[in-house]
């Protein structure tokens, strides 16, 4: 299991891309998503998905995401997010 010990981040906020900032949450409380964007009507789901699976690939359970969108692609959101992730994650030890 992956945790998270410290806030992290990534991106910028430049057109066609996002920030991304990963923090800690309470173990058990899930991936807690705010998103900003232009464009959440059209792609808010989708947007809140591909953060949420990239997570969950990495093995992240609980976290505190807030996502400020400019028109970011998918492949982008999902190297921002690995990126704040990896920056803030420990192993943990058994």
């Amino acid at each position: 299991m992956n945790v998270l010990n410290r806030p992290g981040q990534c991106g910028t906020m430049e057109s066609n891309d996002l920030m991304v900032q990963v923090a800690p949450a309470e173990q058990g409380s899930g991936i807690a998503i705010t998103l900003v964007s232009p464009m959440v009507k059209q792609y808010g789901k989708q947007i809140e998905a591909v953060v949420k699976a990239t997570l969950e690939e990495m093995g992240v359970a609980d976290a505190l995401v807030q996502v400020t969108d400019k028109g970011a692609l998918d492949c982008t959101i999902r190297a921002r997010v690995r990126v704040a992730a990896e920056r803030t994650m420990r192993k943990e030890a058994n």
